[in-house]
């Protein structure tokens, strides 16, 4: 979790990096490395705190103007009304504050932002600081990622403790075999096992499923109950529930970005030139391409976005990759280029079919299978070549409990 050249910088202080084996909450992440880095006496005087950019642009030039253009310093303001100038902008403010919401076209639901104060987004503190909101509750959760997961199993926790904790999922998926994971597979253990944790809570009947679901509505049923609309497979189902939780991913906040020249892929709003090596409908296996400052630059001279903005709305993006893109950025602006394209990453693979794409396709661990095979993907026809009965990744699996509190149907 810890940057190398960070790691040097701190340890000079009698920093002790945190136990690799450990696995840190975002929480600790901050406590242990974050604040400290940013408190380091090296960094502290060149950073300004509690400061929020609400826009990026050229000083007197908008995004009309080229003649020029290039020699204008940025102009950077903020919510305080100060406004700084500046040779190079590396805009790494991240996507926590726009989360995706629940409605499953990309745009709320009817009624979903009618209802923030019982509707949360990312992975809330369940067990912790919002324990008494959920205790004793029903919860529905939506979203089928490690996000999800997290929630899911804090809330069985939850319900351990808090008799009447009640928890419904839903999840968007057509075919659950991509959902769980790659387990065993995953070279990043404790996600492996993430996945596999929720799989055995689901079949162990702790948790009601409906799948594939896509809410159409949110509505207040009077009181303090909450009823969600959606169609289950072909039906209208409905089912009520008091407080609900999204983990449905997130997306980059452009707004203040209006006035820089930007060149973002068309679906996944992340640079142009780094869309087609992360695009979900076609990476669904395996690692992404190292990549640096070539790939994440934009028509605006001297301006990148780096960590988990400038993958835009795709779902996979690790900690390693953003430390390495922020070294790239970092010497391609200094004038090093040769540094800036010896870009070193190795990430972990996955083991894990995880698109819409892997599932209509009924897997893809491997890539396509020869086209003399009988299998799905390359992995399955070693598998198959090998006298086994197949990878397993092209099995589709029935949903595993479709509920309705009212049918329409």
């Amino acid at each position: 979790m810890v940057d190398g050249a960070a790691k040097s910088l701190l340890e000079s202080t009698g920093w002790s990096s945190p136990d690799e084996d450990h696995l840190p909450t975002g929480h600790e992440l901050i406590d242990q490395y974050v604040t400290p880095l940013s408190m380091h006496p090296a960094l502290r005087p060149h950073v300004r705190y509690n400061s929020r950019v609400t826009s990026v642009g050229r000083k007197d030039f908008d995004k009309v103007r080229t003649k020029g253009r290039d020699q204008q310093p940025f102009e950077i303001r903020l919510e305080s009304g100060e406004t700084i100038e500046a040779r190079a902008v590396i805009d790494a403010s991240g996507t926590w504050r726009k989360p995706n919401p629940a409605g499953s076209g990309g745009v709320g639901a009817a009624g979903e932002n009618s209802h923030g104060d019982r509707i949360a987004y990312g992975i809330p503190d369940v067990a912790g600081r919002e324990r008494a909101r959920y205790a004793g509750q029903r919860i529905f959760v939506v979203g089928s990622g490690h996000s999800a997961f997290n929630v899911i199993l804090d809330l069985i926790a939850l319900a351990d403790e808090a008799p009447g904790t009640r928890i419904l999922w839903a999840m968007r998926r057509d075919n659950l075999a991509s959902v769980w994971g790659g387990g065993a597979s995953d070279a990043l253990e404790a996600r492996g096992e993430l996945g596999q944790r929720a799989k055995r809570a689901v079949e162990a009947g702790r948790i009601r499923v409906l799948t594939p679901y896509r809410i159409r509505s949110i509505a207040n049923r009077g009181g303090d109950a909450l009823s969600i609309a959606g169609v289950l497979g072909d039906d209208d189902v409905s089912v009520d529930a008091d407080q609900v939780i999204v983990c449905t991913g997130f997306r980059p906040d452009l707004e203040m970005l209006r006035e820089v020249r930007l060149s973002l892929d068309p679906w996944l709003e992340c640079p142009t030139a780094l869309g087609p090596l992360i695009d979900p409908n076609e990476h669904s296996c395996g690692t992404v391409r190292p990549h640096g400052a070539r790939e994440l630059a934009h028509p605006e001279k001297d301006f990148y976005v780096v960590g988990m903005k400038s993958y835009g709305r795709a779902p996979t993006f690790l900690l390693a990759t953003g430390y390495e893109q922020a070294r790239s950025v970092v010497a391609m602006l200094a004038g090093d280029v040769a540094a800036a394209e010896r870009v070193e990453l190795v990430l972990p693979e996955t083991g894990v079919c995880s698109t819409d794409l892997a599932a209509a396709a009924g897997g893809c661990c491997g890539g396509p299978a020869p086209e003399e095979a009988n299998a799905c993907c390359v992995d399955d026809a070693v598998a198959k070549a090998e006298g086994k009965s197949g990878c397993g990744c092209g099995t589709s699996e029935p949903a595993l409990l479709q509920i309705g509190v009212r049918s329409k149907t």
